[in-house]
């Protein structure tokens, strides 16, 4: 059986859809076994569908430099 925290590493790929076919078997059969997992698993869809549903941004590369630009010229 998989450690808990290689299931957890997995239950992100999952939700971000980096997981292999293979890695997503073993993840089952884990959440079938740990409840701890499961209730781990639960909540990471739940947080991710919230942040999908947020519709979050993040900034491109080059707003980012703009922004440590303009920090660094006013220190």
């Amino acid at each position: 059986m998989m450690s808990c925290e290689k299931a957890a590493t997995i239950c992100n790929k999952v939700q971000y859809k980096e997981a292999s076919g293979w890695e997503k078997i073993k993840l089952r059969f884990h959440l079938i076994l740990c409840k701890t997992c499961t209730k781990h698993s639960v909540k990471n869809k739940k947080l991710t569908t919230l942040c999908d549903q947020a519709r979050l941004a993040v900034l491109s590369e080059d707003d980012k430099k703009k922004m440590k630009e303009i920090c660094a010229k006013t220190k």
